[in-house]
């Protein structure tokens, strides 16, 4: 199997249901704590890309920076909403697998079984 890499927060339940899930399957990924370790522009870009979803879509709009920056606001376009989850990565769903060119959200942790 081709490489798998998991942008993981250790304290979101699903993130780490989604490395249980893994494990279990004997995958033992690449751990990426991302909000440690923010990923740029171009790896959200990327990451969006292989998800096949806008940055809106990747928010979570139940996090306080939603609401905070605006961000429910149609007008903004692509390039200040990528900034936003650049510059505010808690603004990223979690967990996201990515395996064999494709990435997956892990809500449900199962939805990343379609991609391995």
């Amino acid at each position: 199997m081709t490489d798998v890499t998991i942008l993981h927060n250790p304290r979101c339940s699903k993130s780490r249901a989604t490395l249980e899930l893994l494990a279990a399957r004997g995958i033992r990924p690449r751990v990426f704590e991302y909000l440690r370790t923010p990923p740029d522009r171009d790896e959200v870009e990327r990451i969006l890309g292989m998800l096949g979803i806008g940055p809106r879509e990747l928010m979570r709009r139940d996090e306080p920076a939603y609401r905070d920056l605006g961000l429910d606001n149609p007008q903004l376009d692509r390039s200040e909403l990528l900034a936003a989850l650049v510059a505010n990565p808690g603004l990223i769903q979690r967990p996201i697998v990515i395996a064999n060119g494709k990435a997956a959200i892990g809500r449900p942790p199962e939805a990343v079984l379609g991609i391995l």
